[in-house]
């Protein structure tokens, strides 16, 4: 037998036609295509990406690098600054290539702050490792090393600063983290353009700082998320308008 069943819609008829006998009613195929629709992703939308977050990766490569510097900068009667190149391997792999490849991942999860925070401060390590082997050496006979270094630091306060600003949206604690970066640099950068150890070393104590800053914000995404429930607070900034894109760097 041959069954038919006649749809209309609006001014236009389509017919469904079964030869076992079976037959589809006007709400019963409506009823499919409202479940076929919905299982679809929004226009303009793209599919999960499966991707871990890379936060807790960025964040402890930067703590960790910056917490081993700032012990140099924070003055001799800490570490013997003999031992300063123990850095430089570090600053390369860990505090370089690492955080810059969480980067490219906060990338590929949608987080342009992410992104933007872990490639730049990745490439700040990985230039620091170029700088402090291969031109310091070359420069060091002109006795302008601090120059060269002021201006090198300085540049990337500017970077710290903008950031710094749009890091209020993002949580307390990373804005936090931001601020006291921002002061590290500053003191660094005044002490290396007028030769004053003290505020190098003032600087220096500012980067631990920092550097605790940071682990913190790294062990509250790695704990969180596996406890999955807040046991360490960033106070995450709530925005009241709906945004085409989310800040999941620290949730």
């Amino acid at each position: 037998m041959l069954a038919d069943t006649s749809i209309t819609r609006g001014k236009k008829s389509f017919n469904v036609r079964s030869n076992n006998g079976f037959s589809l009613k006007n709400q019963q195929l409506e009823l499919i295509l409202q479940r076929i629709a919905a299982s679809l992703p929004p226009p303009g939308t793209n599919p999960p990406s499966g991707l871990g977050n890379p936060g807790p990766l960025g964040l402890g490569s930067f703590a960790l690098t910056t917490f081993m510097f700032s012990v140099f900068n924070a003055g001799s009667y800490l570490i013997d600054p003999n031992l300063l190149p123990v850095v430089i391997p570090v600053a390369l792999f860990y505090g370089g290539i690492a955080q810059f490849a969480a980067g490219m991942w906060e990338y590929r999860v949608n987080n342009t702050f992410g992104a933007t925070t872990f490639v730049s401060y990745g490439a700040f390590w990985m230039s620091f490792a170029g700088y402090a082997y291969f031109i310091i050496p070359q420069i060091e006979s002109t006795n302008k090393v601090n120059k060269a270094s002021g201006l090198f630091l300085l540049s990337w306060l500017i970077f710290t600063l903008y950031m710094n600003i749009a890091a209020w949206r993002v949580s307390r604690a990373v804005f936090s983290l931001f601020t006291v970066l921002s002061l590290t640099f500053l003191f660094l950068v005044i002490g290396n353009l007028a030769n004053i150890s003290v505020i190098i070393e003032i600087g220096g104590w500012f980067g631990i700082v920092t550097a605790f800053l940071a682990w913190y914000c790294s062990a509250a995404v790695m704990i969180n998320t596996t406890f999955k429930k807040s046991i360490l607070p960033i106070g995450t900034y709530k925005s009241k308008e709906k945004t085409l894109s989310t800040i999941n760097i620290y949730p």
